[in-house]
Order: structure tokens, then C-alpha cells, then sequence
């Protein structure tokens, strides 16, 4: 499973992903990866690196390895991030080939009654709890900004503690949400 978390440029003079999250789950599983971009002048280009070192020990465990992720903003900034910092080794350029959509596959394979197909809908129809209380994009942004400003190094690792927490729980939905999805049988015309 594959997400990030990031700044859009209205927020930020540099458009940016402060968190690239990924973990493999199923027979193989792994801890969670995330890949933080630092707070320095060099940070952006920082959380890019250890995204690309994380992917790359991926793919040399692994071999093919989907990544599985909701919605277009991952393929976006990957883009992004290769144009604004290449991509030495292929890696990025292997994740894109190997991007899964899964928003689109639940799109175009099932109706809900539910009134929006965004993962925090989706996934507390299929039954997956979150630990957290508050939640969401811009709650994330809201903490990433707070941790940017703050001089206070342990305020500092206890707000990046809950955006890590919230993109684990993401991966962790998203994973819930494939596996219900692979569990339902279609219904053939005959």
C-alpha cells in the first residue's frame, strides 16, 4: 500500500510531500515505511531520497511488487518529484509503472450506497475502525504546519507521531478496502 501526505503550493512556497508512506501486506508482511521529509532546507529533497532508498529495498525483496493506492495524487507527485529531483536509479519510474489505483477499481467493479467513493467513506462501509479521533488531509496539513513552527523538538516528534499514525491507518484502510473488494463475487449476465 502506498500514500502520501503533502502541501499543496496555496499552503507552502514549495508544493510538497512531507510523507511518503508504504507497507506491504499479506503473506509477507512489513513494518510500516515512511519516508519524512526533514525540516531543513534540504528536507523536501530529503523525504525524497528515503522514499526512493525505502521503494528500492522493496523491489530488491520483493521483486514486482504492486503499489496499491487511493485516488490520482500519488501518480501526480511522483511525476512531480521526478521532474523537480530526477530519478537516478529508475526507482520512481518502476513505482509509477507499478501504481494501482484502487479507487478507480472500486469505480468501475461496484455500486455503494454511500454518497461519496473518497477512502474514509469507503472504508468505514467495509468496517474499518481508525484508532484516532480527528483525521483527515487537512487535519494533517494543520499538524505538519504546527510542527514546522514550533522550536520545541518533542512537540515537534509528537505531531509527526500522529501524521505517522494517520498515514499508517491510511495504508491500513486501503488494504482493508482491496481485500473486501477481492472478496466479492461478481454477478454474471447469462
Amino acid at each position: 500500500m502506498f500514500d502520501l501526505e503533502g502541501m499543496p503550493p496555496q499552503f507552502d512556497e514549495l508544493d510538497r510531500i512531507y510523507q511518503w508512506g508504504m507497507q506491504v501486506f499479506g503473506a509477507k508482511p512489513t513494518e510500516f515505511m515512511p519516508s519524512v521529509a526533514g525540516f531543513g532546507t534540504n528536507g523536501d529533497k530529503e523525504g525524497w531520497i528515503e522514499f526512493l532508498e525505502n521503494a528500492e529495498r522493496l523491489f530488491r525483496y520483493y521483486g514486482y511488487l504492486p503499489f496499491v493506492h487511493w485516488a490520482p495524487y500519488e501518480k501526480t507527485y511522483l511525476d512531480r518529484y521526478i521532474k523537480r529531483y530526477g530519478d537516478v536509479d529508475g526507482i520512481a519510474a518502476r513505482v509509477k509503472g507499478n501504481l494501482l489505483d484502487l479507487l478507480t477499481v472500486a469505480r468501475d467493479s461496484i455500486v455503494l450506497p454511500v454518497p461519496s467513493f473518497s477512502l474514509k467513506v469507503i472504508e468505514k462501509h467495509v468496517g474499518f475502525k481508525r484508532t484516532q479521533t480527528r483525521y483527515g488531509g487537512d487535519w494533517s496539513m494543520a499538524m505538519f504546519i504546527e510542527a514546522v513552527e514550533t522550536s520545541d523538538e518533542t512537540k515537534r516528534n509528537e505531531l509527526m507521531g500522529e501524521i505517522l499514525k494517520y498515514n499508517n491507518e491510511d495504508l491500513e484502510a486501503t488494504w482493508a478496502v482491496f481485500q473486501w473488494l477481492k472478496s466479492k463475487t461478481p454477478i454474471l449476465n447469462s
